[in-house]
């Protein structure tokens, strides 16, 4: 089974940057190390490495990094490592890791709607490699990948909050038997650099894509402020210091473009796939929430 992982793992990398590529995108080399990075108010922890007279932190994401990129190309992606210290309960959630790897990609001047659109067809595009691939191993675990039809059905964070409560993301995801859209997120519940929705106050313009039967969250993303100003406001609004991201306001300075974009975890987009209990499975070396590693 371990080799059958690694194998539709491969698969999975190798389909999603087929896919990309055949679209126009230009692969980034990711950034493991930086003086700033994603500020992810529920992993308040980092992991810092302290060189040359400068404390690193070892990269959450690679977002503030896509944004500059677009100002070179206007589409990229990266399979880019991310390191984030959960907490220690979240070891039995099945669906967390600290260091996983993300499909990262933006879009210069793009739209949420455009974005979306992407998600769907790459997410679609792997799914149909892998059952072409691997149908028979998928037959004989008794696991099924049906054809989803597009577009995937759509609700806001609102609906779902009124029916299911705080946690409504695997109450959502089990209730669905196809790829279900949460969007427009409350400003106060995502991170300043997604983009506040100018004739909506308090609103974002982003989105999260939940797997069906349980699996919970596959996709993350939005579009994304890019005005000084508006950057810096958010920031302040969030309770961070500015300083803490001077780099970041003096490349908004000098022009950041509109842009949007989304990252997608492989191990989970794995597990879903191939049906598994547990994200563990899918790394011959996982790093569990407080969890001790032999190697």
């Amino acid at each position: 089974m371990k080799a059958l992982i690694l194998e539709v793992t491969s698969a999975v990398l190798g389909a999603a940057r087929e896919f990309l590529v055949a679209q126009g995108f230009v692969e980034l080399l990711p950034v493991i190390l930086a003086p700033v990075t994603d500020p992810l108010r529920t992993t308040p922890d980092r992991a810092i490495v302290s060189a040359y007279g400068q404390d690193w932190y070892l990269t959450r994401s690679m977002i503030f990094h896509k944004q500059a990129a677009v100002r070179v190309c206007p589409k990229i992606f990266s399979f880019s490592p991310n390191v984030r210290l959960e907490p220690p309960e979240r070891a039995n959630t099945r669906r967390h890791l600290f260091e996983f790897v993300q499909l990262d990609l933006e879009v210069r001047e793009a739209k949420r709607e455009e974005i979306m659109a992407l998600g769907e067809r790459l997410f679609l595009y792997i799914v149909q490699e892998i059952r072409r691939e691997f149908g028979q191993e998928l037959a004989k675990l008794g696991r099924e990948l049906p054809e989803y039809p597009r577009p995937f059905p759509r609700v806001t964070w609102q609906e779902a909050y009124h029916e299911f409560g705080e946690d409504f993301e695997l109450a959502l995801s089990h209730r669905h038997s196809t790829p279900v859209w949460v969007i427009d997120f409350p400003i106060d519940q995502r991170e300043f650099y997604d983009r506040e929705d100018l004739h909506r106050p308090g609103i974002l313009v982003d989105m999260d894509l939940l797997y069906p039967e349980g699996y919970g969250e596959a996709l993350s993303g939005g579009e994304r402020e890019h005005l000084p100003e508006r950057i810096r406001t958010r920031i302040i609004r969030q309770g961070l210091d500015p300083v803490a991201y001077t780099s970041l306001l003096k490349l908004a300075e000098e022009g950041l473009p509109p842009s949007a974009g989304f990252g997608i975890g492989i191990e989970r987009l794995v597990r879903f796939l191939l049906g598994l209990q547990d994200v563990r499975e899918t790394r011959l070396f996982p790093r569990v929430p407080g969890v001790a590693a032999a190697l």
